[in-house]
């Protein structure tokens, strides 16, 4: 049976900002599910890191689970910390900066494309 779910333990109570480490100098991804309707991932940004402006087809939720992030969406910035949430709406130009460690949880949810 295939799973839908990847790169985590199931039926295990986990430490969920455990699930992804800090690596100096970098910002790390861990992929949790990926497919045409759906992305869900975990992120570890170091100190000054960052994902560049950029703009996606889904709408995205930001759950920042450890640290201070900063999100930009059309040249608008926000600062979150752990706890909590913010949407980047599709088509939008948004981008993420960490002006300390922080780790967020990203959903995306991809417009349903109806067949014809």
């Amino acid at each position: 049976m295939k799973k839908n779910l990847k790169n985590i333990e199931f039926a295990t109570v986990l430490p969920f900002a455990d699930q992804t480490d800090y690596l100096p100098g970098q910002v790390v991804s861990k992929t949790l599910a990926q497919n045409e309707a759906v992305s869900l991932t975990l992120f570890a940004f170091d100190k000054g890191e960052e994902i560049s402006t950029h703009s996606s087809d889904g709408d995205a939720l930001v759950l920042v689970l450890d640290g201070t992030g900063e999100v930009t969406i059309n040249g608008q910035t926000s600062r979150l910390q752990s706890g909590d949430s913010i949407v980047m709406p599709s088509g939008q130009p948004h981008s993420v900066y960490a002006p300390e460690r922080f780790k967020m949880f990203l959903i995306v949810l991809f417009p349903i494309r109806e067949e014809r």
